[in-house]
């Protein structure tokens, strides 16, 4: 036994040191990170005179971060600075400000655009009773939907026709949906590419955009944006494909000649002329003017809108930037270093009156490729009137480029070898993989008549970002030190001082492994990891609470404490497994915040495993012998006779907890029907404003301002954290897509609250640089409200579905399950409850929304930890007490583990209510059920869970009374 436990110290410390090194290393990404930014930011307070709101910090800021990006910051290892940032744990937009958007891409629209049915009206019914169908079940595949409707209303129909220009003759209806799924997936694939183009031509610093699961969806996330409504129109507007015939440099050179000397000339200008801000100059014979930096495009941008440029460049020329940077390298005149920048090409296009040689709309289809000489290379097929006009334009460029422009953009400028007639085209060049598929995509993106809709609409303002780090970082430390407190509070010093060495490598190790899955640290991922660190201490309780049980029989310390680690051992794991369970349940159906939460609650759980199980284990092995440890109680003068040699009756009464019980849900059911649920913008759809006042203010008369002025609506006005702040909510034309809503409800808001807003003009009202007006927004669509309700009820039903069979399958007694689903079940019902009996009466919000969920869900982990717990003592006093009765083991099991159940809640409640006093009113009603469940969770699993099972367990039950 020794040797194996030798043997285990062993491997665990192996495991140790390597978790140790590899924290180290991704979390040393974070610190140079921090490091540079923090240089960025000093040298844009000086560039901007110290004004951080001001747009001069916003571009000196960029400009920094990107004349590093190619840089090597890291010593010795040569990571460049965008290597690094990708690399560390960043922060998300509820800890640094910004806007998130959930956009939706017409999958209807696409299928039509794709498709050429003979019939069309067959065709529009086949569309509309698909979105019937997906109406109802929001998780359905589009595709496989249509396909399977067309089918049901025309039989006969080839699909291979109906999509003839994506699909191949002869091909199977299979074949054909596999083809056309693909190929809305590029479409979306390219309106991601087009999206993160006008992002980045927008100037945001490290924006996150990806594609959903859900069809159609786009998610991204723009940190530090400030012209919200800019950025709304920027992504609404479709894309435009077109292609343009170019001028050689020699062609107007004179010209930009006149413009270099005007502007040199001009007293009243900026100081910047446009030959010198180029970082390199073009070539003779080619469309290239020059190339420059990020920072002087946005100066020659500059110049090329003023007055002087319009009078002296021709009325039929165009500069535009291409899309994709070419890597160079300068000698750094301060440093003396060779470094590596990004230079953009500025390229002449001609016009005809302003417009294009050719539209985009002209092309059919576009397709990337390979072959052994040309390499990789893009076909692209235009109709029958774009191959006339192509074949017309490539006539007239013969050894000249032709430019391909999306959204102003320039994306390639192949040369044109000879006249293409017959509207195929091949464009070759030095293409990678990528380049050449992203180019065949923005080709499609031409005729793409797909619409786009901002179904999410989140905006956090730098001043709540700012509040939120403290409130997070405030409440992690202080719930972390009363941890500390409470162990070596109740277990003595040296137990306590072991277990906060375990709190502090969990911690440590979870920070680590967010680090290497290069993870975004939300504030609901703060919450995660501070609840973690509560349960954490649960396996602490039980390990040490198992080895008072061993010295109590008279063992001596160092077996007392083998077998307190190896008889806690079972129960430790049902728990952590069931908490990991319901996590897991939360990652696949949360959104955003949700998958935060449920991210770090899973590595610090599994974390925490590690570190009481084995780490410190390892720490008493080692010390065992000691003097200092040979005299351990685990108790202290408070902790010495708490909760020992127990015997209450649970079981006996059983009858008044029912009773209790069933009053309560009489209650409960009166209360849905009487009040209902106060259903948050998550399940209803609506809009959210955070509105910020420089004085105190009564929001029900705020209220009685606002609700004349949003008819045919629901409104409600809130005080959150102070009586200075407000939320504002209000479902008002959340149906209606049209343009200039936003801004019409931020108008009708702004003459609601003037009279409070004393001189504050709309713009400033509007914006979220000041610390006074809306300090953050958040808009959800009917559709992803939907979706949101629909994933909830799945999540809540699998939970229960997963306890049930967990329990089942561990303990192999069906009676266990029925009273672990009983309590489970009465513990969400009684939340639910609580929630419809006193919203609009407690001083927060207690909305039914994505946040709720997780906490019912959290809870419904946690609730079964408790259960498993005494199910575990069951099962264990059954084999050394056979003879007993099942009445009197189960009260034995209760009973002796009641200190653990004690000191577990009181931990995570502790934990708990760091929380919502001081995380944030963003999480308040999320910490609020928790504190309320995990309350009522430990009393029903002790007055509900225990009394079912046995009630439950007939075989058990018949036993007895033949026995007696």
């Amino acid at each position: 036994m020794q040797s194996k436990g030798s043997t285990g110290s062993a491997i665990s410390g192996v495991i140790a040191i390597f978790l140790v090194l590899v924290c180290l290393f991704y979390l040393s990404f974070t610190w140079v990170t921090n490091k540079y930014e923090n240089k960025a930011q000093e040298y844009a307070l000086v560039v901007s005179g110290n004004d951080a709101n001001s747009d001069t910090y916003q571009r000196a800021y960029k400009a920094y971060i990107d004349s590093i990006g190619k840089e090597k910051v890291y010593p010795g290892l040569g990571y460049t600075f965008n290597q690094v940032q990708k690399m560390g744990v960043g922060l998300g937009l509820d800890l640094k400000g910004g806007m998130n958007v959930i956009l939706q891409v017409s999958v209807p629209d696409i299928m039509r655009s794709i498709a050429n049915p003979s019939d069309i009206k067959t065709f529009d019914r086949v569309l509309s009773a698909t979105d019937s169908v997906l109406n109802k079940n929001k998780s359905a595949d589009y595709v496989a939907e249509f396909f399977k409707q067309y089918n049901r209303i025309d039989p006969q129909a080839d699909m291979a026709v109906v999509f003839k220009s994506v699909a191949k003759r002869g091909e199977s209806a299979s074949q054909v949906e596999a083809t056309v799924k693909q190929e809305v997936k590029d479409r979306v694939s390219s309106s991601t590419n087009v999206l993160r183009n006008r992002i980045d031509q927008f100037g945001v610093v490290a924006p996150n955009i990806q594609e959903l699961e859900k069809d159609g969806q786009i998610l991204l996330e723009l940190p530090g944006v400030k012209e919200h409504d800019r950025v709304r129109d920027l992504l609404k507007a479709s894309a435009n494909l077109e292609f343009y015939e170019v001028y050689s440099l020699d062609e107007i050179s004179s010209q930009l000649m006149a413009l270099e000397s005007a502007l040199a000339n001009d007293s009243t200008g900026t100081g910047h002329t446009f030959f010198g801000s180029l970082d390199q100059p073009g070539y003779a014979g080619t469309p290239y003017v020059g190339m420059a930096t990020g920072a002087h495009r946005e100066i020659i941008d500059s110049i090329l809108a003023t007055t002087t440029a319009a009078r002296i460049l021709p009325t039929n020329l165009k500069l535009r930037w291409e899309v994709k940077p070419q890597e160079a390298t300068f000698t750094d005149s301060v440093t003396g270093k060779i470094r590596k920048i990004d230079l953009y090409n500025l390229i002449a296009l001609k016009t005809n009156n302003g417009k294009p040689a050719l539209g985009g709309d002209v092309v059919v289809n576009a397709t990337s490729d390979f072959d052994n000489l040309q390499g990789n290379y893009v076909s692209m097929d235009m109709n029958s009137e774009g191959a006339k006009q192509w074949a017309r334009v490539t006539k007239n460029n013969i050894g000249k480029p032709v430019a391909i422009v999306l959204d102003e953009a320039v994306y390639s400028a192949p040369r044109i070898n000879s006249i293409i007639e017959g509207g195929r085209s091949q464009i070759t060049g030095n293409f990678s993989v990528d380049d050449a598929k992203d180019l065949a995509n923005v080709l499609k993106s031409g005729k793409m008549a797909a619409k786009v809709e901002i179904i999410s609409d989140t905006v956090i303002g730098p001043s709540l970002g700012k509040q939120a780090i403290q409130d997070g970082f405030l409440s992690f430390v202080i719930a972390l030190v009363l941890l500390m407190a409470f162990m070596m509070l109740f277990y003595g010093v040296i137990p306590g001082l072991i277990a906060n060495m375990g709190l502090v490598c969990n911690l440590f190790f979870t920070f680590g492994i967010l680090a290497s899955f290069q993870a975004v640290l939300t504030l609901s991922g703060i919450a995660g990891i501070v609840l973690a660190l509560g349960m954490a201490v649960d396996a602490n309780v039980l390990i040490f609470e198992r080895a008072k049980e061993e010295l109590r029989a008279g063992k001596k310390i160092q077996q007392a404490i083998a077998d307190g680690y190896a008889n806690a051992f079972s129960a430790i794991f049902d728990s952590n497994l069931t908490s990991i369970i319901t996590a897991v349940i939360l990652l696949l159906y949360g959104t955003g915040p949700i998958k935060g939460f449920a991210t770090t609650l899973i590595i610090g759980i599994v974390c925490s495993f590690f570190t009481a199980v084995f780490l410190t284990r390892l720490v008493f092995i080692s010390f065992g012998k000691s003097k200092p440890f040979q005299n351990i109680t685990f108790t202290t003068p408070l902790s010495k006779n708490m909760f020992t040699g127990t015997k209450i009756n649970f079981l006996g009464q059983s009858k008044f907890s029912f009773t209790a019980c069933a009053v309560i849900i009489a209650i409960i059911l009166v209360s849905f029907f009487a009040r209902g649920l106060n259903q948050g913008i998550d399940f209803s759809g609506g809009r959210n404003y955070i509105v910020q006042f420089d004085h105190p203010v009564k929001t029900h008369e705020l209220q009685a301002q606002l609700a004349p002025m949003f008819p045919n609506a629901q409104l409600s006005v809130i005080t959150i954290d102070n009586d200075t702040k407000v939320r504002i909510s209000t479902n008002y034309k959340i149906n209606e897509e049209t343009d200039g809503i936003d801004e019409e409800i931020t108008k009708i808001l702004y003459d609601g609250l003037k009279s409070d807003l004393g001189s504050m003009t709309l713009e400033d009202f509007s914006t979220t640089n000041e610390n006074v007006g809306i300090q953050s927004s958040q808009k959800v669509g009917p559709t992803i409200a939907a979706d949101m309700k629909a994933d909830a009820y799945i999540a809540v039903i699998l939970s229960l579905i997963a306890m049930f069979l967990y329990i089942l399958l561990r303990f192999r007694n069906v009676a266990f399950s029925v009273g672990a689903l009983a309590a489970v079940a009465f513990t969400a019902l009684t939340i639910i409850g609580f929630y419809s009996l006193f919203w609009g009466i407690l001083p927060f919000s207690m909305e039914i929304d994505q946040t709720f969920i997780a906490a019912i869900l959290t809870v419904i982990g946690y609730q079964i930890n408790d259960t498993v717990v005494v199910f575990d003592r069951v099962r264990e006093n059954i084999q050394l007490y056979p003879k007993h009765d099942f009445f009197s083991l189960m009260n034995m099991s209760i009973n002796s583990t009641l200190s653990r159940t004690i000191m577990t809640s009181g931990s995570t409640l502790l934990v708990l209510l760091c929380i919502f006093i001081l995380g944030g009113e963003s999480i308040r009603s999320f910490t609020f059920a928790m504190i309320f469940g995990v309350i009522i969770g430990t009393l029903a699993t002790i007055y509900i869970a225990s009394p079912v099972a046995y009630l439950t367990d007939r075989k058990r039950n018949a036993n007895k009374a033949k026995a007696a």
